[in-house]
């Protein structure tokens, strides 16, 4: 960047390395791999600490078709949710992803059905899966951010609070730098918001608290979490396709999130007061019914987990 009277001019280069010409790594390119294999490594820790039921191959082999979800999803929820008409005309512009275009809300819709497709490959309940994902994804989505202010795309709104960042591509090419109007930086307001934020308290509740013993919790919270401050995003941020209902499409479509957060957490609740309902009407003197590996949750915490051992891994899989 360069300052430019009392603002900064967002003069990034988007390719980290260049190869020939336009042609490189993005740093758009380094930020999903970076999250990947920052998600495969959080998986094996989960793993040596007894809270995931994913073994090495399963590892692998998750984070693979986890890849493939959150690229396809992301790329073709774009094309439908943002820019259905020009894909309507052109479906091979799919494939120009170098033009840029990529839809967290796809992303989502993507993940849930790698997820689902490893549920029954390895036979885990889906919601053990997704809540062993949400204290990675924030990660990603960090990452994803922060490389969309590099790319100075996605920019916020017209704005005169002392950060303000001049995004030359915000405007018609051949603009002079002091005709286009500075903004706000909201890329990095959503990398906050979306990812650390999110991050710190995925991982919070994950490790510190008991939502891990109800499956489908944490995933309902980080739904509901992520529709809220992805709607706080929004108001900073400048619509990138027309409004529904006089929202941006960023605020519309997680209200469909906020609907199947609430769900998951409703029923989870559910399912535990049910849970507790039983234990509290058993006899004493009753011998405890052996758990379902297809409705047991996972252990909270390492020093549970240590007198469990590999036995409660194993408990998970069918």
């Amino acid at each position: 960047m360069e300052p430019h009277a009392t603002h900064w001019v967002d003069r990034l280069d988007p390719i980290a390395i260049h190869i020939h010409g336009n042609f490189g790594v993005r740093y758009y390119g380094l930020a999903y791999l970076l999250a990947f294999a920052a998600g495969y490594l959080m998986l094996r820790l989960f793993h040596r600490a007894g809270r995931s039921p994913l073994d090495a191959k399963m590892m692998g082999s998750t984070v693979f078709v986890l890849t493939l979800g959150v690229m396809i999803g992301a790329r073709l929820g774009y094309m439908i949710l943002y820019s259905w008409p020009d894909f309507i005309r052109n479906p091979l512009i799919v494939f120009k992803i170098w033009e840029g275009g990529m839809s967290s809300h796809g992303g989502f819709i993507g993940v849930a059905i790698a997820l689902w497709w490893v549920s029954r490959k390895c036979r885990i309940r889906f919601l053990l899966l997704s809540d062993l994902l949400c204290p990675i994804a924030p990660l990603g989505l960090l990452l994803g951010r922060i490389a969309n202010f590099i790319n100075g795309e996605l920019w916020g709104r017209v704005s005169d609070v002392p950060w303000v960042v001049i995004f030359p591509h915000s405007a018609p090419p051949g603009t002079p730098i002091g005709l286009i109007a500075p903004r706000h930086p909201s890329q990095l307001y959503e990398a906050f918001l979306e990812g650390a934020l999110l991050l710190a308290y995925s991982q919070w509740r994950f490790w510190r608290t008991g939502a891990s013993r109800t499956p489908g919790r944490l995933s309902g919270e980080f739904l509901i979490l992520y529709a809220v401050v992805r709607v706080i995003g929004e108001q900073f941020r400048e619509p990138d396709a027309s409004l529904i209902l006089g929202m941006s499409r960023g605020i519309f479509y997680s209200l469909f999130m906020v609907l199947v957060g609430l769900t998951l957490v409703v029923w989870s609740s559910r399912g535990s007061a049910e849970k507790r309902n039983g234990n509290t009407a058993s006899s004493p003197s009753t011998k405890p019914a052996k758990a379902n590996p297809t409705t047991s949750s996972w252990p909270v915490r390492k020093q549970e987990t240590e007198s469990v051992g590999m036995p409660a891994i194993k408990a998970v899989i069918k």
